[in-house]
């Protein structure tokens, strides 16, 4: 069996191998797990780990009624699964699939085939929790996307189907972070009815709340952790409400924990066709000439990892632009690291890039 895993924040307290029988395993002890952890399938492993295919209770009662034995082994009913997924889908993505196709549990197997997690629909069963807290900016106006705008906030603008910002939620439970605060202001009312608590998500959600008419900006708001009492014991992700992303989370973190920077910048790459040719000079004399170049350059693709140490040095109740932050950490001589997302990053701005977002292409420029 897999080594015992936690799951996040499940009513039951689920263990990822509560859910896994071996193919010598008997129908009553199916039963058994199916009965005390309350799930609807068992996944059942080979003598290696890997999936070797499912039994529920509907499969079960189908072969006690054509005359199996409750000490059968359950090999002889093992069915393959509905849907499988892998560690790198993003979470959204399979609770579609498991909406669409009505099931409860789907398995995260590995590139080896093992069973490495189960999605549920509140919560991954064989997660690790990360001790990082998460700041999501979802305050902002929006005003660029008026009037989609005039009556829901930016963040909870939907794109397939689900608001921007419970991707973000998803994605972010779905790597392993439990407490998550949500930066609410301008219609912020409407994100605390929608996200509550947390729980249904599988994790904690506070709100650090903007007054209406003194918007803090995008780093004003972690001043706000101060009221909470306690400090993070680990560097908090920070990110944008706007944002539609797929990044492998533990991979910023880890890559800012090695790199000893008291700030990480996760960057997107912005590239600028020129319409010319051109001319590469030297002391008046021509060198060469580039027909049409493509220069680009990394840019803020507003995700961060900051220490905890920096969380004092922002002002309480002003306007602040996190970028202040870093520009400040660089007054001091202190490192501020970059780290190049290779996966999905939309940013949420302008209509055009909405359209993209949803896969409409582009309407309006």
């Amino acid at each position: 069996m897999p080594p015992r895993m936690e799951c996040g924040m499940g009513e039951r307290n689920i263990h990822l191998d509560d859910m896994l029988a071996t193919l010598g395993s008997s129908v009553r002890e199916c039963l058994t797990i199916i009965d005390k952890h309350g799930v609807a399938t068992v996944f059942v492993v080979d003598e290696s780990g890997r999936l070797a295919g499912v039994v529920g209770e509907r499969e079960i009662r189908k072969a006690l009624v054509g005359g199996a034995e409750l000490d059968d082994a359950v090999a002889a009913f093992v069915d393959p699964p509905t849907a499988t997924s892998t560690p790198r889908d993003g979470r959204a993505e399979v609770l579609d699939v498991m909406r669409a196709l009505r099931v409860g549990e789907v398995p995260i197997v590995d590139g080896e085939g093992r069973i490495v997690g189960v999605h549920r629909d509140s919560e991954i069963v064989g997660s690790f929790p990360l001790e990082n807290w998460a700041v999501v900016m979802a305050g902002g106006r929006g005003t660029r996307l008026a009037p989609l705008t005039d009556d829901i906030p930016k963040p909870m603008l939907p794109v397939a189907g689900r608001p921007i910002l419970e991707r973000i939620v998803l994605h972010l439970v779905g790597s392993g972070i439990r407490r998550l605060f949500l930066s609410v202001n301008y219609l912020g009312s409407l994100v605390e009815q929608y996200f509550g608590d947390g729980s249904k998500y599988g994790c904690d959600i506070e709100y650090l709340r903007e007054t209406p008419d003194r918007p803090l900006g995008t780093g004003g708001a972690l001043g706000l952790l101060g009221d909470l009492g306690e400090t993070p014991a680990a560097p908090v992700l920070v990110m944008n409400g706007d944002l539609v992303t797929a990044f492998p989370v533990t991979e910023l973190l880890a890559a800012h924990a090695e790199s000893g920077a008291v700030a990480t910048i996760a960057t997107s790459t912005y590239e600028h066709q020129v319409p010319f040719g051109v001319l590469e000079s030297r002391s008046g004399r021509l060198m060469r000439i580039v027909e049409k170049p493509r220069p680009s350059w990394p840019v803020n693709a507003g995700i961060y990892v900051v220490s905890p140490m920096l969380l004092g040095r922002v002002p309480r109740g002003e306007m602040y632009p996190i970028t202040n932050l870093f520009e400040h950490c660089l007054s001091r001589g202190e490192a501020v690291g970059l780290w190049p997302i290779r996966d999905q990053w939309q940013d949420i701005g302008r209509p055009h890039e909405l359209a993209q977002a949803r896969g409409i292409g582009e309407r309006t420029r």
